[in-house]
């Protein structure tokens, strides 16, 4: 493989002007094809074949007009004035003369009052007005929006505080907004300072960027092929750029060691790209396994949102090996390890050599090993009592119109409002309109039913539908034991056992969905470790390192879940990160982690432990080997991880709630495997293995293939064929 990188890499200096011309013709036909498509997102998420999934389609067949879309529309949720009600004249008058002007707006079809909807709360102080538009949800346009944004001030203005809900969306989601700029300038910054030069530091951000336009852009074009839901792109962004931005470090570091070294500029290009490129590809090919690997789950969102990112790896990897060569033989020298900044220097230089830290780590390898392994767990302790949800407007930020509506309409008619229930029953099952009654009556007795409605039969007549409103939120975990106790009323109750009775609704979907994922962890879970476990053995040609490398992906995995659980679910610290509440961790977050953090894990596991393997091959001794793969590697390592954590703190500053929560899980899934794991724990275990942790029973060796991933082989015959040169 790194002979085939070398001769990739060579052929990439050799044409660098047609590359570097090949990928911006690349980046503009794709963003022009993006441009003429347009975005397609689908923003659905549910799994087929659960309940509430196929409840959903019955209602949708049976209930609601199969010629007519669901016209997009806005509750203006009000809340009168201290002492006032909505029914004072003084305040009623302020509401008509609000809707009046909202009429105006001919994509209007239609406007009901709170009076004439008879909805409101019980103290009659808050209330909502519907606005219904001759369009679906997605396609109200931002005019449209605007206007009702400004007319609300008339209500506002007047005291009454007014808000908006309903299906169409106000706070969008952004993707590259500015706090992800701060974490690429991080980012920047560590680069700099790794390599002692803007311009090199500027070098990995450039390419990156090119192969991330280009990813994101393929996905939206897919977007109108594919039911891509719009947060994809979020996980896509974070994970392609800081993959990006990590793997053009690791060539150009090596690339800066090849010129440092004697070599010219083509030759360093090709033997960086041989060398540093064939890890490169490795990891990345492992990081795609990971990330197709949520397939595994069988939830169609949740394998598209691993397949886009995929795409973004994908081009992150072809970047490096293909466009970084390029760019390293048109900058020749210029970013070479002589071109070094002054004041970066200056900033960089220490005046005590000495590395205290790794004197600690392999001096007293058993007591870093115990204390970093009790910190881990620890931190994985609340990982015990995790509960998955999906997010609404109730984890948005408090800055945001929804959450506020979101908040007035809790305060008005309960948290339950948000957790409406849909029951269906098919008609033929039922004996007679008794059984519908006991069916009724049954749901009714259960403690956390606040409201039930009347059966609504089909227009065919051939099902009912009842509407269930609990007492308790949607993410609450009273409101999923409700929705199991409604499920199992054929079982214990004296209907007829044939009474199909199905729980559907937004709540019940994410109930389901939740429910799913957290089933498919295990599965999920037992799969990466052993494809991790299998590839090393392949990759170090031993049992312990592997071995080792699995049991730290497992402590880091568990004190991150931990963390998060901490944090988002139990409260603890959330205005430090900025989080607006205490939420359930979102469902499909723990499965992500899991994917992600196994393929950056054997990212920096390889790239630290395939250094030892080289030392030990050529020397025999372990413990040497372990301080020169400290050496070496280390630092490119510790940059790696910095500039990963940059780029995921980016996201984690973000105000949406899925964005944050993955860029939260992402950044100290980072901190813990890469500094915590593998910059101590590892180094720690090596040494104190010693030469058992490089053995290898004669049985599997004969078996298994050599990947030469370090270019050892390479590197021998480059060498050879130099000396015979001189």
């Amino acid at each position: 493989m790194s002979k085939y990188l070398f001769k990739l890499g060579r052929w990439a200096v050799n044409h660098k002007n047609r590359v570097m011309g090949g990928a911006i013709v690349t980046l503009l036909i794709v963003a022009l094809l993006a441009l003429i498509v347009g975005p397609a997102f689908n923003e659905e998420i549910s799994i087929p074949n659960t309940e509430s999934a196929t409840a959903g389609e019955i209602l949708e067949k049976e209930f609601s007009n199969k010629d007519e879309a669901s016209p997009g529309a806005i509750n203006l949720v009000f809340k009168a004035p201290k002492g006032e009600t909505l029914e004072s004249d003084t305040v009623n008058e302020k509401i008509t003369e609000l809707l009046d002007e909202v009429k105006k707006d001919k994509k209007i079809i239609s406007v009901a009052s709170p009076l004439e909807l008879g909805n409101l709360s019980e103290d009659k102080t808050i209330g909502y007005a519907v606005v219904s538009f001759n369009s679906p949800p997605e396609e109200v346009s931002e005019k449209s929006k605007a206007k009702i944004i400004q007319k609300i001030a008339i209500t506002n203005n007047a005291g009454i505080q007014t808000e908006l809900a309903g299906n169409v969306t106000f706070s969008e989601l952004e993707i590259g907004g500015v706090t992800e700029v701060i974490g690429v300038v991080i980012a920047f910054l560590v680069l700099a300072i790794t390599f002692t030069s803007f311009l090199a530091a500027g070098m990995p951000i450039l390419t990156s960027a090119i192969g991330l336009g280009i990813g994101l852009l393929l996905v939206i074009i897919g977007t109108n092929y594919f039911d891509i839901p719009s947060f994809s792109m979020s996980l896509a962004a974070m994970l392609g750029l800081a993959v990006g931005i990590d793997y053009s470090l690791f060539i150009i570091s090596r690339f800066r060691q090849e010129l440092a070294a004697g070599h010219n500029v083509e030759d360093a290009a090709a033997i960086a790209n041989g060398t540093a490129g064939s890890a490169v590809l490795f990891a990345g090919v492992t990081v795609i396994i990971a990330l197709l690997g949520l397939a595994v789950a069988q939830i169609p969102f949740l394998t598209m949102m691993g397949l886009t990112a995929a795409v973004c790896v994908l081009l992150a990897i072809l970047v490096a090996i293909i466009l970084v060569p390029a760019i390293l033989g048109i900058m020749g020298h210029k970013i070479g390890p002589n071109r070094k900044n002054t004041f970066l220097k200056k900033l960089t230089s220490r005046k005590n050599k000495s590395n205290t830290w790794w004197d600690i780590v392999t001096k007293r390898p058993l007591i870093v090993t115990i204390i970093g392994i009790v910190l881990l767990l620890v931190l994985s302790t609340p990982f015990f009592h995790m509960e998955l949800g999906l997010p609404d407007n109730g984890t948005k930020s408090e800055d945001t119109i929804e959450r506020r509506a979101y908040d007035l309409l809790s305060e008005g008619y309960g948290p339950g409002y948000h957790a409406s229930l849909i029951v269906l029953l098919k008609a033929e099952d039922l004996k007679n309109e008794e059984e519908l009654l006991v069916v009724s009556k049954e749901i009714e007795k259960i403690d956390n039913v606040k409201y039930i409605s009347p059966p609504i039969p089909s227009p065919n007549k051939k099902y009912y539908m009842l509407s269930v409103t609990p007492k308790t939120g949607p993410n609450d975990s009273s409101t999923k034991d409700l929705v199991r106790e409604i499920r199992n009323i054929p079982n214990n109750t004296e209907i007829s056992d044939d009474v199909s009775l199905k729980v559907t609704g937004q709540t019940a979907v994410n109930i389901d969905i939740s429910e799913k994922l957290n089933d498919s962890l295990p599965i999920f879970a037992t799969i990466i470790v052993l494809f991790a476990f299998i590839l090393l053995v392949i990759v170090f040609r031993s049992i312990l390192v592997p071995l080792k490398a699995v049991l730290g992906f497992l402590l880091s995995l568990g004190a991150t879940l931990g963390f998060v659980v901490f944090v988002v679910q139990d409260g603890n610290l959330i205005d430090l990160f900025g989080f607006p509440t205490a939420s359930p961790v979102l469902a499909f977050l723990p499965v992500i982690v899991i994917g992600i953090l196994f393929g950056l894990a054997m990212d920096y596991e390889v790239f630290l432990v395939s250094r030892m393997r080289e030392e030990y091959v050529h020397s025999g001794d372990a413990q040497k080997a372990v301080l020169v793969g400290i050496k070496d590697s280390s630092s490119v390592v510790t940059a790696a991880g910095l500039i990963m954590i940059s780029v995921f703190t980016g996201f984690m500053l973000a105000p949406d709630p899925i964005i944050k929560s993955m860029g939260f899980a992402l950044t100290f899934g980072i901190i813990f495997d890469a500094f915590v794991v593998r910059l101590t724990i590892v180094p720690a275990v090596m040494i104190l293995m010693g030469k058992s942790a490089w053995y290898l029973p004669k049985s599997l060796d004969k078996i298994i293939p050599n990947i030469d991933i370090e270019g050892t082989t390479l590197i021998e015959e480059i060498n050879k064929n130099r000396d015979k040169t001189i």
